[in-house]
This record gives structure tokens, sequence and C-alpha cells, in this order.
């Protein structure tokens, strides 16, 4: 008797949902879902159903469907929170976990270096100056090829990355267009350079710009060293740019001071070597070292869509080492990378610490500054680049604003931000003195000194310009202007970043300000203030993940989304927010004592008989 074929399975029949196991998809034919992954899953705070989908390994139409079984409806490309991902999450079987986009970053420096991994590294150096005062031509006579003559009229018009020999030791160059560049990076949370080379022409001086890349170098925290360049012209004066130095805080090694100065000359190559040994030298004294047997971190330096070889990023290798072939996340792209090319072109396997190299394999051209990092495997790389544009798109719209007068507030109030970073601009001189010398006055009143300090980043006459908002931003300060006006470019940069620019006419009205804002800065006492309690008489279980607590309010109040705390025979269970209250079936925004109510907490489902439930609030002291 001849067997008959087994039943085709019916692609329309709904599985078990205590299984939802991966199947073939609902539109007949299509390969069968991933093997569900078993560690937890690490996702931004919102995702596309897409999006989601990929990031948890089935298709989009089993997403679907269960969100449709929890009441969402939702298309394949709209966009759904953390909450409705978690239900789809916990009925499929997967456990997710939501990942704030600091977590990019947290992730490459999770794992420890052991010392005894550590090894020696090249020192990154920043270049900075004013312009055309020979920052590119200099680090051409080091580099004995001809950059400045591939620039548009000789100024430089991107970033680039060099490594160069010195006495045997590699050494690390970045060539920037300018302070503002290298500011914008650090807004950005690149970290990037262990040393800045400040480069003043002999002869003209120190100049505005000068003056900014001091400041922002000194805000960045680096060592600086004085590059005194053009030293054969005839008309150098180097006592005087020596002068000039003291008066920024720059104090030289021949006045008393500690900043390393070198006169230079890029045309004829008159103490190069003598700076050479001075970068030498204060990399022996940082001591900089890295871990080549992790996994690779970095910097994106600069970043272009190349038409024969499509997204490239030039990237810097801060800790770890980077190989082809590996899966890397750089800002909101992510991909594999499949070639890599140092800075004189030639393709590479590998790069080391302190490297810069080309990067190909990118789904798009990443921003400068962005961090990268490698991955383990693209779906994790998804998840971090979607986290990545969440953010991007968060601040284009004005929602990131750390730097903002409120956030700088709130990072103060927490304990979380101690100090009040200022850049003043003034219409002249006598007047920028006089600002600086009342906001000194301000700051070291007894009362405020005691818990918030303040700072003055940059001081300087003329309008505020962008370069001003990026340092505010970089260091998360705000702009005081003083009878000047901000340049459009420098409000739109303020909109987009979130930085307050207080404008002032009277030094009066100034001081008054700032007296209000640090006052209102000051840490204010809380004391824990009990709202009402609440004893669990029925436990609910909602789904297989889920409880609600059926109470009876013994005392006070119970608000709706107040932080509560579960206590067992006197002992804490758990402490979140009141996630839910209900009264029968509606929701509740309060709940009086001698009235029964349902409540669910955030990520708590173990209630039991008897439990008291207690609601709480922090009030400020007055």
């Amino acid at each position: 008797m001849q067997r008959r074929p087994p039943r085709r399975p019916n692609a329309r029949r709904r599985p078990q949902r205590a299984s939802l196991a991966p199947a073939a998809a609902v539109n007949g034919g299509a390969p069968a879902e991933r093997a569900l992954p078993t560690e937890v899953v690490q996702l931004a705070p919102s995702l596309t159903v897409k999006e989601f989908a990929e990031s948890i390994g089935v298709s989009a139409a089993t997403v679907i469907r269960e969100l449709l079984q929890n009441g969402v409806i939702a298309s394949i490309n709209q966009t759904i929170d953390f909450d409705a991902m978690s239900v789809v999450a916990s009925d499929i079987g997967i456990e997710i976990r939501e990942m704030q986009v600091e977590a990019r970053e947290a992730m490459a420096e999770a794992t420890e270096d052991r010392p005894e991994d550590l090894v020696q590294r090249p020192p990154v150096v920043t270049v900075m100056g004013h312009v055309d005062h020979g920052k590119t031509s200099l680090l051409d006579a080091i580099r004995k090829t001809r950059v400045t003559a591939g620039e548009v009229g000789g100024i430089t018009q991107h970033i680039g990355a060099y490594q160069v020999e010195v006495h045997g030791q590699p050494v690390t160059f970045l060539d920037t267009p300018g302070h503002e560049a290298f500011t914008a990076m650090r807004a950005r949370g690149a970290r990037a350079t262990d040393i800045a080379v400040l480069v003043v022409a002999a002869d003209d001086g120190v100049m505005p710009q000068t003056r900014e890349a001091a400041d922002h170098a000194r805000a960045a925290g680096v060592p600086v060293i004085v590059a005194m360049n053009k030293i054969d012209r005839p008309d150098a004066d180097p006592q005087r740019v020596k002068q000039q130095l003291t008066e920024l805080g720059l104090v030289v090694e021949d006045y008393g001071g500690d900043i390393v100065s070198v006169p230079v000359s890029a045309r004829t190559g008159e103490g190069l070597e003598t700076l050479l040994e001075m970068i030498l030298f204060v990399a022996e004294m940082g001591n900089y070292r890295a871990n080549p047997h992790r996994a690779a971190a970095g910097t994106v330096i600069e970043a272009k869509l190349d038409k024969a070889r499509g997204p490239v990023a030039t990237v810097l290798v801060e800790n770890g080492m980077l190989n082809v072939g590996e899966v890397i996340v750089a800002g909101s792209h992510f991909g594999r990378t499949k070639a890599l090319f140092n800075d004189k072109g030639k393709r590479v396997r590998q790069a080391d610490p302190a490297t810069p190299v080309e990067v190909l394999g990118l789904d798009g051209v990443p921003e400068a500054g962005d961090r990268f990092q490698v991955v383990p495997d693209e779906r994790t790389a998804r998840s971090l680049a979607a986290a990545g544009r969440r953010s991007a798109e968060a601040r284009a719209h004005g929602g990131a604003r750390e730097a903002s007068l409120d956030a700088i507030m709130e990072g103060i109030r927490t304990g979380t931000l101690k100090e009040l970073n200022l850049i003043v601009k003034a219409d002249v001189r006598g007047s920028l003195e006089a600002i600086t010398g009342a906001i000194q006055t301000v700051a070291e009143s007894e009362a405020i000194q005691k818990e918030v300090r303040t700072k003055i980043v940059h001081s300087d006459t003329g309008n505020v310009t962008e370069s001003d908002v990026m340092l505010a931003a970089a260091t998360k300060g705000i702009v005081i202007a003083f009878n000047v006006r901000t340049e459009p470019g420098a409000r739109r940069a303020a909109d987009s970043q979130g930085i307050d620019i207080r404008t002032h006419n009277v030094i009066y009205h100034l001081t008054e300000d700032l007296e209000h804002l640090l006052s209102g800065m000051l840490e204010p006492e809380y004391a824990e203030v009990v709202r009402g309690e609440a004893t669990v008489r029925q436990v609910f279980k909602i789904g297989r993940t889920h409880a609600a607590a059926g109470c009876y309010v013994t005392s006070g109040a119970i608000p709706r989304n107040a932080q509560a705390r579960v206590l067992r025979d006197g002992e804490l269970v758990h402490q979140g927010r009141i996630e839910s209250l209900r009264r029968f079936k509606e929701d509740a925004r309060e709940v009086q004592a001698g009235y029964e109510c349902g409540i669910t907490i955030v990520r708590f489902a173990n209630f039991q008989e008897g439990d008291v439930i207690q609601a709480f609030s922090q009030e400020a002291v007055s």
C-alpha cells in the first residue's frame, strides 16, 4: 500500500501563543524566520516595526500580528515605543532591555582592560591656530609631503589624520580646518586628542582665532604646546608673542610657567626637531596606553560619499584592534568593514590603537565626531544604529538639549553638574574687564561658591559667533552677550543645540541675572513624604510576566505615577514607579484611604497577599 505524502502545514494556521516559534512568513514562500535570540536584546527606546522585527529575529508580520492581538494597529514602517515592544517580546518569549543613547559608548567600554594587556600607543596631536599662520605648512614640513599644494588657496578644507615616525616612534597628527571642527567633535562626545599644538605666527602674534583656539584647547583639558611659526621672517618678534600668550593665561616656561614654547619655521625647517622632541616628551609624561587585544572603538574624524567606493569614513582607533571583516557601528550607520586604507592610501588588514584609517563598508555616511565601535553581529549593530538614528532625529528637532539652561539647572540640582561654564562676549575691552570682574564677585559670594563653581571658559570682544555656541555646547555652558548681537549662524546653532544666549546692555542687570541664575541652581534640601499606603489583598496575573495587585488603601492617598515601594514583613522588596492605578475598570488619578484599587508597578510582578505598597515623593524643604 502506497503511503500518502505528509500533508503540507496550513500557512494560515495560527501557532500557539505559548511558543511563537520561527515559522514561515505569512506572505507565502518566504524563508523561515531566524532562530530567536536567547540572550537579552538591547533596543532603542523606539523603533519601526521593521527594525524591531529584524532586531529580535522574527518577521514583521509576526510583530504586526502580536500588536493587533494586544490592541495596537501598526504598519511595517510605523514607529512603536518600548512599552509596545516589551509586550510583543514577552509574548514571543524574548527578553529585551531599553538601551539609552549613552549605552553605545558604554558597550565599547564595558570590559575593563587588565594592566598586563595595556601597551604603549602613539600620542594623538591636534594642530590648531589662527587662519594662515602655517598649521598645514608646519605639518607638511614634518611629513615632508606637499599637503598644502592640494588644498584650495593653501587653506585646509577638511579634517585630515596622518601618522609619522619621530625618532622611530609613531605620532598621529590631526590637521583641522580650525578650532571650530575640534570643538564640534568634542560637543558630539569625541575625546580623541591627547596634545594640542597651538601655532602662532611670530610676525602676526596672537590673533582672535588664536585666543579662541587656546580657550578651546584648555577647555578640552589637554596639554598645550606653542609652536611660534615663521621665526625666519625679519619682522618676527618671539618676545612679543610670549607676552601676548601670558595675557591669555598661557605662561611659557621662559616666564616661569609650564607651557612649552618652541620657535619654528615651516619654510626652513628650523626648530622642527625640537618641536617633535617636545611632543614626545609630553607624550612620555602622559603615558598613553591602550589594549590592542579587544574590540576596536574610536572616533569618526571625517566621512564622505565616494562615487566609486561608496561611503568612506576616516576613523581614529582609540582602543582595540580594527580588522577587515568586522561589524562596526558608527553613529546611526553600521556595516561590515570591506577594506581599510592607511593615511598613505595603502590597503591594510588591521589598524592598531591611535591609528587613523579609511573604512569602507558602512551603509551610510556618519557625522564627524560620531563614536564607532566593533560589535559581535549585525543584529546588535542594527539596534545600536537605530538608537543613534533616533538620537540624531531628536537633536534635529531640538529634542536633545543637553546644554540648555533647564538641563544645566537639572544637572546641578541632581548633583551631576556642579560647574557653570560661561562664554562672555562684549563690545569693547573695558566692558569685558568690568563684566568678568563682576562675574567673579558674584561667583565668589559665600552663599553660592559652596555648591556651584563658575568658570569663564572664553571671553572676547565682538559678536556671538557659531564658534562661541559650539564651545558652549562642548562645555555644557551658556553664552553671555553684552552690547553685541548674535550672528545668524550662531542663532541657528544655538537653537539646534539648545544653547542659552543671555543678552544684556546694563552691567547691573547682567550681574543681577547671574545672581538669580546661580541662586536657582543651589541644591534645595529634599525630604521624603509618604503620600499613602495600601495593603495587597489579591494578586491578578496578566500574561506570563505581568501582575496587578488588588489593594485596599489604608492611609493617605495613592497617586498615579508616584514612586512606590513594596514592603513585605517590614522589609523592602522592590521600589519603582506606579505604572497604572484603577478603580474597578476605570483609570484613576488618585485613590483615597478607605477605597479599593488595582495597582501595577513598573518591572515588578512578584506581589503577595499582605504586601504593603507605600507611595512617596521627594519634596523640597523651604
